[in-house]
């Protein structure tokens, strides 16, 4: 079966590849495919599904290549598109599924739903006439009854606190937007702090509304782009945004492969910040697109990068599309930073499991915590290249200022927590019993983030409902992790009593990466 895979891949792939894989062995290969598919359908004893047996082939044949080719159904390329376009088509508003109920959580500024009126802490009981309270709604079932092509119409009826009757309303379903860059702020005065999630369409005019707003201000003292946790995205975009931080023709990234040429892309001069201190975050998850704009950074020596080594996706693919609406993600290229170091880590061919265990078995050496347990050899050395800086290449973006892991607060009971969505199902519980209370009190974020405070008994309360879920409470080490929770409660809260990005606000204001990363702005001033 492997063999057939890997010759019905190069067939399809040939396509595309306009007969780059042309020849008498790659003829007698796409003729024996075709007479095995035809054998198959007409003389098998039973009756077979051609389309699957297909797809499961061209499936088998891309995991004998490396970690990051791939197979996608027609039915998930616009699913997994989504988030990199940058839209969908709905009624704009974010939601929660509190006791079996839909329940409005926010609604997105300038969409359907706010202009006609709908209300955090609404809830939503029936959609086009259809009862959806109590009957086991899923994410997915909301996804399919409020998501739809522009210009459709989607019948609610609401139930809102404090008002006697249902109230009905007629959205219609328009474009929403995703927004990439998660949270803008100034955690120091003149610091402009940016958490980028993605590497999305409209990631790049989103970083340039965030700078465009500083372009001209005498008061700012650096910049923070925060990548951790960014696994990222489309190429052109990380270009476009590694390009607002360097100076006229500065390499940013070069990348080659076997069959296309070497192609290599240079800052402009355009860019709104080219001088003034930079940080960039990552960590053992920011990947690809992050890591492309982490090493331009760090090998022109614009600025400092911060955290931990990243993951070490360092492949180019491209989406070769497929008549049935499926496609083919096929590794074509390798990127390569300025000084000529590979981002990809290493793999085997056909081994993705142990390309992504060896990934895991990062934190059993003991390279989240400590710097020395991180073993490169010294031909793996490159120089950055204004100040002939060491740098390592072998996989992933080694920081210029490693900062170790927190784990002091983990345990078992507050995996369990996290694993099972108890805090954020607990959260919105709080939030809609008493959201219109506390914003009485707490009428500004600034007010709440002072004021308000998880206390004791919000904890019991956490821990009762978690042990009705089945998570038994175990003192020693809720008391370990209590610290962590009290944060993190307080951030879901303040997402959503107010808006979305405040939730890094929170969490950040004890974040040993942002502390470095302040301290690492203040050494470049």
């Amino acid at each position: 079966m492997k063999k057939v895979s890997i010759i019905l891949l190069l067939i399809i792939a040939s396509v595309s590849a306009v007969g780059q894989s042309s020849g008498v062995r790659f003829q007698r290969a796409m003729n024996k495919i075709n007479q095995s598919l035809y054998y198959i359908n007409s003389l098998y004893v039973d009756s077979v599904n051609i389309e699957k047996i297909t797809e499961e082939a061209i499936k088998e044949a891309l995991a004998q290549l490396d970690p990051h080719s791939s197979y996608i159904s027609a039915e998930d390329v616009k699913a997994m598109n989504e988030p990199l376009v940058g839209n969908f088509e709905g009624i704009g508003i974010e939601f929660a599924i509190i006791k079996d109920t839909l329940t409005v959580q926010a609604v997105v500024a300038g969409g359907p739903s706010e202009k006609i009126g709908l209300l955090p802490g609404d809830k939503i009981v029936t959609a086009d006439g259809e009862g959806i309270a109590s009957i086991g709604l899923t994410n997915e079932d909301v996804f399919k009854i409020l998501r739809g092509e522009k210009g459709s119409v989607v019948k609610l009826d609401i139930v809102r606190k404090g008002v006697d009757e249902v109230l009905q309303f007629s959205i219609v379903r328009d474009k929403i937007p995703l927004n990439s860059v998660e949270s803008i702020y100034e955690p120091q005065q003149g610091v402009l702090y940016i958490k980028l999630s993605r590497f999305a369409a409209d990631s790049h005019s989103e970083i340039v509304e965030a700078l465009s707003s500083y372009k001209n201000s005498t008061s700012l003292k650096g910049v923070i782009l925060d990548l951790r946790g960014n696994s990222g995205g489309y190429l052109p975009t990380a270009i476009n945004i590694a390009n607002e931080f360097l100076r006229a023709g500065d390499l940013i990234v070069y990348t080659e492969g076997r069959a296309v040429p070497r192609m290599q892309e240079n800052a402009d001069g355009t860019g709104l910040y080219t001088r003034g201190p930079l940080v960039v975050m990552i960590d053992e998850n920011s990947a690809s697109a992050s890591e492309i704009v982490a090493g331009a950074v760090q090998d022109q020596d614009r600025g400092v990068v911060v955290g931990r080594r990243s993951f070490g996706k360092g492949l180019v693919q491209n989406a070769i599309p497929l008549d049935d609406g499926s496609e083919i993600r096929l590794t074509i290229a390798r990127y390569h930073t300025p000084s000529g170091r590979v981002i990809q880590s290493p793999y085997e061919e056909g081994n993705s499991e142990k390309y992504y265990r060896d990934f895991y078995d990062r934190y059993a050496r003991g390279e989240s915590f400590a710097q020395d347990s991180i073993h490169l050899a010294d031909s793996l050395k490159y120089k950055t290249l204004r100040k002939g800086r060491v740098v390592y290449g072998g996989g992933g973006i080694m920081p210029d200022v490693f900062v170790p892991a927190d784990t002091t607060y983990f345990s078992d009971y507050y995996a369990n927590l996290i694993r099972n969505g108890v805090v954020i199902e607990f959260t919105n519980l709080l939030n809609d019993e008493h959201r219109q209370e506390w914003k009485e009190a707490y009428p500004t974020f600034d007010s709440f983030n002072s004021y308000f405070v998880v206390n004791d008994k919000l904890l019991d309360e956490l821990q009762e409902f978690a042990k009705q879920k089945g998570i038994e409470p175990s003192a020693d080490q809720f008391e370990k992790s209590k610290g962590e929770l009290m944060v993190y409660i307080k951030a879901l809260l303040a997402s959503n009593l107010f808006s979305r990005d405040l939730y890094y606000r929170v969490m950040n204001e004890n974040s040993p990466e942002l502390k470095a990363a302040l301290e690492a702005i203040k050494e470049q001033l």
